[in-house]
């Protein structure tokens, strides 16, 4: 049953990323081309709804809805390949009802907010997918290493987002995550489905990349986290509950 619920809690928040970030897209006609306001505002946006997202189902499935997360956090061991498969299978439920409420919304010829090769070069698309994941996942280990970091994880994961997505947006619009462009690229069809194969591969190389850099770095010097801590649980405050101080100052 708590399998189920983080579950549930993946899906939805994998479909309001896709719902938001790429919707967000949709609506200011965000192009790669000349950064501009609309360029910016989406990558806000999906710094946004990770930081929404974090402080709202962190504390039930650690907020990856991400496979490139939860893939790291697999080759970390803080996550069960029973939870991975769990975790990536709501993750791309979650992207594939988002990607059809953008259908819904907006009509496939809007792009649905898809991600596109960088100059039609596999290679350099995947080089740069790579890259952003890395960067991307590497914060989010660093960062939820401590439980003393939960009260600002969210928020230091969020703005990692909105950065690779201000960097990345000019050459490939920025996957970092297989399920977000999996959902959309379904429904808009075309060079964006043709293509997204890339956008699956890269992020979880990079995701895997991050988490063996991570953990020869750390070298297990950190404060230990749970088993099967999914990346955001820190996110939730580690004191100590009203009961639970009660019963200590009566010891």
């Amino acid at each position: 049953m708590q399998l189920l619920k983080k579950c549930i809690a993946e899906c939805l928040g994998t479909f309001v990323l896709v719902l938001f970030g790429c919707g967000t897209a949709c609506v200011l006609n965000c192009t790669a081309s000349v950064p501009n306001e609309a360029y910016f505002m989406t990558a806000l946006a999906f710094g946004l709804v990770i930081v929404a997202m974090a402080y709202s189902i962190g504390n039930i499935s650690g907020c990856h809805i991400n496979p490139a997360v939860s893939i790291a956090m697999l080759v970390s061991k803080k996550m069960t390949p029973k939870e991975f498969c769990a975790y990536v299978a709501s993750q791309f439920i979650g992207a594939i009802v988002g990607g059809a409420t953008l259908l819904a919304f907006f009509g496939s010829e809007s792009g649905l907010g898809t991600n596109a090769l960088y100059d039609n070069n596999i290679w350099s698309s995947m080089l740069i997918e790579v890259i952003l994941t890395f960067v991307f996942v590497i914060a989010i280990l660093g960062v939820t290493s401590k439980v003393s970091n939960g009260a600002v994880a969210g928020i230091v994961i969020g703005l990692t987002l909105t950065l690779v997505h201000v960097f990345g947006i000019h050459f490939t619009g920025t996957s970092v995550n297989p399920a977000r462009s999996f959902g959309p690229a379904i429904f808009a069809g075309g060079a964006a489905f043709a293509n997204v194969w890339v956008f699956i591969i890269a992020p979880l190389v990079g995701g895997v990349l991050a988490a063996v850099v991570y953990g020869f770095l750390d070298n297990g010097s950190k404060e230990p986290e749970e088993a099967s801590a999914p990346a955001v649980k820190s996110t939730t405050s580690s004191a100590p509950s009203p009961k639970t101080a009660g019963k200590k100052k009566r010891k």
